[in-house]
Formats: structure tokens, C-alpha cells, sequence
């Protein structure tokens, strides 16, 4: 675009060249430059911090066996998602199956030896004391049938949260101690993505943030989060803060683990000065910028950056919304030079006229 710029610029500059020459016998004068111009805009600026991530899964376990015993079978399917409570995995339950059973016909008696001596206190025919114990002896009883189902339950291995389950670690038949690892399983629809800004900022953290994430996987998508936990304190070692950072992935093109460049909006003015940042240039460290004045010469101006955007860069101080400043044709001008301004819509428009200008001269000679 620069270049499209610079050579119909050159062109209107020859151009006019020939309309101030006034041919080769007569007196020639340095002839205006023409430069595209753009004017200062109001719009809205974020201020961002960068730095690296690391993409997590929302909730994320190793899922392991509870209590030894044989695996039976494994139904779900590796790198498959499962619902919250699906069978990740049988063990052999024979012997905890026939312990609830056991458990189940005692209480069953417990609870009609408590029935018929609660009927026979009620007539007075016995004393309390023996309702007392066969209420005693039934809750024991139940408590019993408790213990067995939960010990029974352990046997059948299930999904703690709706997730992807990763490749299995056992097969059918192998033996298993507790906390024997099953498989790898992770929450991966919503992720977190984890980094550190320095303590500095710690004022315009909050959370909710609008926060830009960018994987080097997929270098032409943006992904859009919030930051969704600020850690209490600072590290003494680094004198950084934790971010935490929620991320949509319903896409699942997202793994936990990918490595995220991160960017958090700490502050947004909605009207800020800005113009174009091929207006800007540096020397010695001092950016500038060269304004037109009302008698079309030039004025190189410093400026005091802001935050830049696409395209355009914040002016904190040195250019006013009303002036007019040079975005291309700088090569040939110079502080106190006499210029045309034209937009950039109208550069082929200003070569025409001096194009016809030139001829009229002509022909009036």
C-alpha cells in the first residue's frame, strides 16, 4: 500500500513539476509537493499486557481403581467423551455382590423381628428393653447393608464429570492394586488458560477482563476469553501475580497443554486521538510527525505515543483533532516545505488537474 502511495505521489510530483517549471527559457521555482494527508480520529484504545500461557483442562484426573481386584471389562472408547457417571470400568464384584446380598437379608430379618416385638410392647405383653435392642440390632443392620453397597460401588469405576477420556492404561483381566491408574480424563469443552503478570499491574487486573489468546497451531484464528481468577498474592521470587483465564472450546480445537500467547486488556479509553502509524516516524528515540499548517507548509511536530492498534497508533500529546497530518509523500519534504495536501482517495484526481493544467500552459505558449 505504501508503494501505491509513493509512486502516485511521485507522479503528481513530476507532474507538477512541469505546470511550475515554465519550460526551459523561463525562471523555475521549487513547485509544491503533493503528500497524501489523514486527520486525527477519535476512537477506542486498549491498553494489553502480553506474555505466554499454558492451556489447561477445566477439571482434568487420573481415574484409578479404588480397591484391588479383576478387571472385568472396560466399555467406554478411548479418546471418546462420557457422561458424568458412565462405566469407565467392571472389576470382578462377585464377592462384594454376595456381602451386600448377605447384608441385605440380616437387615430384612433385623426389620421384622423389630416390627413383631414393637406389636408385643404395644399390647405390654414385653418390656421396652427388648425393643430397644431390636431397634439397636436394625440399625446396625442397615449400616451394614451401607457399607457393602459402598464397598460393591467401587467396583464399577465411572465418570466423575461429563469429559474425554484418553487411552487405557489396563485391559480385561489384569489385576489391579488400589490406585492402579485406568485412564487419563479431562473436561475439555471449557479450558483455562494459566500466566503470570508482573506486580505492576496488579491495579487494573479484574476479573471478567477481556483476554486474546492466540496458539501457534492455528496462527490465523483469535480465541476469546475473560480472565476468571486473580491470585490473592504475588510471588515473593518473581513479584508476578496469577492469572487464570476461562476459554470456550466447543470447537475442541483445543488440547490442555498447548503453549498460548496471551493478551489481557487492562484498560480501554473509548476516545482516544489516533491516527494512521504510517504518519509516525523515530529518530534518536523521538517519534514525530509532520503537520500541515493553514498555509500548506510543513511543521515536523514531536508526539508522545500511546498504545497502538492495527493500523493506527495513540497520541497522547503533540497533534490536535483539527490538523491535518502527512501519511505519504514524506521522502521529499521537509520542515517549512510547501505541500498539497490531497486524501488518498483524491491522489488520482490531483495528477488529472495537473495534468491539464500542464497542458493548457503548453498550449497558451
Amino acid at each position: 500500500m505504501k508503494t501505491v502511495h509513493a509512486v502516485i505521489l511521485m507522479l503528481a510530483a513530476l507532474v507538477l513539476a512541469g505546470c511550475f517549471g515554465g519550460g526551459w527559457g523561463g525562471g523555475w521555482s521549487m513547485p509544491p509537493t503533493p503528500v497524501e494527508v489523514t486527520q486525527a480520529t477519535m476512537q477506542q484504545v486498549s491498553d494489553r499486557f502480553q506474555t505466554i500461557g499454558t492451556v489447561e483442562a477445566d477439571e482434568a484426573v487420573t481415574v484409578v481403581a479404588e480397591m484391588g481386584g479383576i478387571v472385568e471389562r472396560i466399555p467406554f472408547d478411548e479418546g471418546g467423551r462420557l457422561g458424568r457417571g458412565d462405566l469407565i470400568a467392571q472389576l470382578d464384584d462377585g464377592e462384594f455382590r454376595a456381602a451386600l446380598d448377605r447384608a441385605t437379608a440380616v437387615r430384612d430379618q433385623a426389620r421384622l423381628t423389630y416390627n413383631r416385638v414393637k406389636t408385643i410392647v404395644e399390647r405390654g405383653a414385653s418390656a421396652q428393653q427388648e425393643l430397644d435392642e431390636a431397634n439397636a440390632a436394625l440399625k446396625v443392620a442397615e449400616a451394614n447393608v451401607a457399607f457393602a453397597k459402598a464397598q460393591h460401588d467401587k467396583t464399577q469405576i465411572r465418570a466423575p464429570f461429563s469429559g474425554v477420556a484418553g487411552a487405557r492404561k489396563v485391559s480385561p483381566g489384569a489385576y489391579v492394586q488400589p490406585g492402579t491408574p485406568i485412564t487419563e480424563f479431562a473436561r475439555t469443552d471449557l479450558l483455562r488458560v494459566s500466566f503470570s503478570v508482573p506486580e505492576r499491574y496488579v491495579g487494573d487486573l479484574r476479573e471478567g477482563a477481556p483476554v486474546m489468546v492466540l496458539i501457534t497451531a492455528y496462527p490465523d484464528s483469535e480465541f476469546v476469553g475473560e480472565v476468571m481468577v486473580v491470585e490473592p498474592q504475588v510471588d515473593a521470587m518473581t513479584r508476578n501475580i496469577g492469572i487464570v483465564a476461562r476459554l470456550d472450546n466447543t470447537s475442541g480445537l483445543l488440547r490442555p497443554g498447548m503453549s498460548a500467547n496471551v493478551a489481557v486488556t487492562l484498560r480501554v479509553r473509548d476516545a482516544a486521538l489516533t491516527i494512521a502509524s504510517e504518519a509516525v516516524f523515530l529518530e534518536q528515540n523521538q517519534p514525530y510527525v509532520f503537520v500541515v499548517k493553514a498555509d500548506s507548509t510543513i511543521a515536523r511536530t514531536p508526539v508522545r505515543l500511546g498504545s497502538r492498534t492495527r493500523g493506527s497508533v495513540e497520541i497522547i500529546s503533540g497533534v490536535d483533532p483539527s490538523q491535518l497530518v502527512v501519511r505519504a509523500g514524506q521522502q521529499k519534504i521537509f520542515d517549512g516545505a510547501k505541500v498539497i495536501p490531497v486524501s488518498s482517495a483524491d491522489s488520482v484526481k490531483a495528477i488529472e488537474q495537473a495534468m491539464q493544467a500542464q497542458a493548457q500552459a503548453g498550449a497558451a505558449q
